[in-house]
């Protein structure tokens, strides 16, 4: 008892009670050192927990993609994309961001195959690729060809694209489409409207599909895998001319086919709708 209580009696030293602190046994320099590794390896820790770090998040000015023409609209979100290969991080989601910088690269045979599948009947009008011959070289396409159907049993072939060294957005040529419709507002009504009204509903090639499929058939100096850095589809846009109807044909701008619809007054309601009589 007595050798037990003796050994209670020992004091334990303070520096062994209360360790100190890691900061109190460095420099300032080496604890500005310390401080940022410390921030360094927390970087590292929140991209491990985040994934990759995706450069198309703040895309600079000159990467981003252009506004549509005038009087249309993207409809390339509506669609889902597949490819016939890709290398790892550089799939459908390098292609889809809004950023030219990051690009579609095909890992497998040619023809490298994006099939954009709608989930009803879309009418396009209008389509566009980027390419930059100076940044991919030999992975450039030299030869695309468009095909659209309802599905992958009736797909024919609609266009053909052949650069030797593409550089920025190329328009997709549907002369070949066929079919030739107004856009809306393109009636006799605004054949009196200005140029910049003329050009908005200028008659445009209408391909009615369901599934669009970009084959790359060659890239520049027969290389074999390919890079596609942007594709944009587009429809035509009856937001403004809806917008216009709305509002009456009071709000249209003076003009002789606005003078004519007035005439009509097809908006006045007739006087016996409005006020009750007694029979």
């Amino acid at each position: 008892m007595a050798s037990g209580n003796r050994h209670s009696s020992h004091n334990v030293p303070e520096f062994l009670d209360a360790p100190a602190d890691a900061e109190d046994l460095l420099s300032e320099d080496d604890q500005e050192v310390a401080g940022e590794l410390l921030e360094e390896d927390e970087d590292v820790a929140e991209e491990d927990e985040e994934g990759v770090v995706d450069p198309a998040a703040q895309p600079d000015q000159q990467s981003m993609p252009p506004a549509p023409p005038p009087g249309l609209k993207e409809i390339s979100p509506l669609a889902s994309w597949t490819v016939s290969s890709s290398k790892p991080g550089c799939g459908v989601a390098a292609l889809r961001a809004p950023n030219t910088a990051l690009f579609w690269q095909s890992d497998g045979p040619q023809p490298h195959l994006l099939n954009i599948h709608f989930f009803k009947l879309v009418e396009i009008v209008g389509m566009r690729v980027y390419l930059n011959f100076d940044l991919d070289e030999s992975y450039t396409p030299t030869l695309i060809r468009f095909a659209a159907g309802t599905g992958y049993n009736d797909l024919q072939e609609f266009s053909t694209l052949q650069k030797q060294q593409p550089n920025g957005w190329l328009e997709v040529d549907f002369e070949d489409v066929g079919e030739v419709e107004p856009a809306d507002g393109d009636d006799d009504e605004m054949k009196d409207d200005s140029e910049e009204e003329k050009e908005n509903t200028r008659r445009l090639p209408v391909l009615r599909c369901m599934l669009v499929q970009v084959r790359i058939c060659e890239n520049h100096q027969n290389g074999k895998d390919t890079h596609l850095r942007g594709l944009q589809l587009f429809a035509r846009d009856s937001s403004k001319m809806q917008e216009r109807m709305d509002a009456g044909v009071s709000a249209m701008p003076a003009t002789a086919g606005a003078e004519r619809m007035r005439k009509k007054k097809i908006f006045e309601v007739p006087a016996w709708a409005t006020v009750p009589s007694l029979r």
